[in-house]
């Protein structure tokens, strides 16, 4: 059986015992071999949950989005690793896990307010891809976070503004500046999201064919920008009608000469450095404040496209393109409700094909 690295020699280190008996006594014998392996500090699984997260987190985070990386390395030093950081990977069980979820649920068991179960289930998704990396690389034969049970997720309440609000946010949005009107118009025109808006350069407004190209997402880092896939790694291609257009070309003609890869949205007037997505939310929340719409959020003007879209008829693997879903099942699973009038002309309508007249 593969025991680790010999510390000596740092060669592989392998241990064997010759067992006599019967199936299960080979069995026993076998479990208390593993139990000694496990035990030992050359084996492989010799480590503790803090350590495995630590490793996990420099392996995967170039993967991640600087904002995902920032809040798993933010949730493994607040909550991990003060509760299980100590403990040995191999020693981990599930009903250890669900005890904590209850504590962070009645007290939060660090500050003393309690979390979300959405909030616990965050931090039960990260250490479930923690413990299966685990499981990768042979500190562990299984996940024990494969076997608790967090709680339950709930759908956070989706505040929708009105037209009407919307139209008022992106006619205040002029005082700000000359731009944030419009990329709020894009934001309740197309439902893309904030870091793809910020990325969009004049090479993707197509103004013969009326089209806009979302090809990527800006996110920032300590470093500056950094250009990213979209979430979904897909590329995708919207129509846009002739206000928004008329609003971009307006745009466009007011600034210096600029080249095609510069950016939309900048506070440069060549375009060379794009809008940070957090100057975009802090902007907007204010705008929503002195209008006295705070519950508002910049995220609620892609609700607010993909719920306009559907209560119009707008079917939902189209709706489900335009926002960028990866699947038309994500749009229907965040929207259902909101296809109900929908359904009740459907109904409406197959209703009245069949019925006789005399």
């Amino acid at each position: 059986m593969h025991a680790g690295r010999d510390t000596a020699t740092g060669k592989p280190a392998y241990v064997t015992r010759t067992l006599r008996g019967d199936r299960d006594a080979a069995e026993r014998g076998l479990a208390a071999l593993v139990a000694q392996v496990t035990d030992s500090p050359t084996s492989p699984t010799f480590g503790t949950l803090g350590e495995l997260c630590d490793k996990w987190w420099t392996y995967s985070s170039p993967n991640l989005s600087p904002t995902v990386a920032r809040e798993y390395r933010r949730l493994i030093d607040r909550r991990v690793v003060p509760a299980f950081g100590a403990v040995k990977v191999v020693d981990l069980r599930a009903h250890q896990l669900d005890a904590w979820y209850g504590e962070l649920l009645a007290s939060g068991a660090v500050n003393g307010r309690p979390l979300s179960a959405n909030s616990v289930r965050h931090i039960h998704s990260v250490l479930h891809r923690a413990l299966e990396q685990g499981i990768a690389w042979d500190w562990i034969a299984y996940n024990p976070a494969r076997r608790a049970s967090p709680p339950p997720a709930r759908r956070p309440c989706i505040h929708l503004p009105s037209a009407d609000e919307v139209v008022r946010l992106i006619e205040a949005a002029r005082s700000v500046n000359r731009s944030l009107p419009i990329f709020l118009r894009l934001a309740a025109v197309t439902g893309a999201r904030r870091g793809e808006l910020c990325a969009l350069q004049w090479q993707h407004v197509d103004f013969h064919r009326q089209t806009l190209h979302i090809s990527g997402q800006v996110s920032h880092t300590a470093s500056g920008p950094v250009q990213r896939p979209t979430k979904t790694h897909a590329e995708r291609r919207l129509t846009l009608d002739s206000v928004t257009l008329a609003a971009l070309g307006g745009l466009r003609g007011s600034l210096p000469d600029v080249e095609a890869d510069r950016y939309i949205f900048s506070h440069e007037p060549a375009g060379g450095t794009p809008w940070r997505p957090d100057y975009t939310t802090l902007a907007f929340a204010r705008l929503a404040g002195q209008l006295g719409i705070a519950k508002i959020r910049l995220h609620d003007l892609p609700h607010f496209a993909a719920t306009t879209m559907l209560l119009n008829g707008v079917d939902v693997r189209t709706a489900a393109g335009r926002l960028g879903h990866a699947r038309a099942s994500t749009t229907l699973d965040i929207y259902a409700h909101f296809t109900q009038p929908a359904d009740q002309r459907a109904s409406d309508t197959l209703a009245d094909s069949l019925n006789v007249r005399g």
